[in-house]
């Protein structure tokens, strides 16, 4: 079974191109904003907690990501892979992947890194905020966000790459041609 995580800064088109390779070839997709979101929509105890945590603009505590997705894991056996979009974001949480899928008999079969300037991040996250009303999107959330993500995500570039599993796509303006690109990738697996 193929395992994908995808990752890149806040609004690096994560969901866009996670979709592009669900219908693509039928993976299964964990998006942790998607699952974290409905988490605080239900007004569990969890996503109490969750929501304190992105209206922040800091990353979940690793110990509830973790139990949050292995659930979700499991559930998506069936099919011919898993996308992890969004997730992890810190080398803990990477090592913790590798252990959940290892306790599986399977591992990380490529990381998608998606490069894009700050200035399309902060543009194309602003025009979400308006479309979508999503609170957790405005100029001075998305900067600690961005500074998140240098801090705590971005050392992973370096640590999927020691793994052998790394693959970067820089954005240069059309998303169709990273979505070509990425397919390729895959396919070629």
């Amino acid at each position: 079974m193929d395992n994908i995580v995808i990752f890149g800064a806040p609004g690096s088109g994560k969901g866009t191109y996670s979709t592009a390779l669900v219908k693509e070839f039928g993976y299964n997709h964990i998006s942790t904003g998607d699952v974290l979101r409905a988490e605080i929509k239900a007004g569990t105890k969890l996503g109490k907690i969750v929501k304190g945590y992105i209206d922040q603009g800091q990353l979940i505590p690793d110990e509830h990501m973790i139990d949050i997705l292995a659930g979700v894991y499991d559930s998506m056996l069936d099919g011919p892979g898993v996308i992890f979009d969004g997730f992890p974001r810190t080398i803990v949480q990477a090592k913790a992947l590798k252990d959940m899928l290892q306790e599986r008999g399977e591992k990380i079969t490529i990381t998608i890194n998606l490069n894009v300037s700050e200035d399309v991040l902060m543009e194309r996250l602003l025009r979400r905020a308006k479309i979508e009303g999503r609170a957790d999107d405005n100029e001075e959330t998305i900067k600690k966000r961005f500074k998140v993500y240098y801090n705590q995500t971005y050392p992973l570039i370096e640590w999927f790459k020691n793994e052998g599993v790394l693959s970067e796509f820089t954005f240069k303006g059309d998303t169709n041609l990273i979505i070509k690109e990425i397919i390729d990738k895959v396919a070629s697996l």
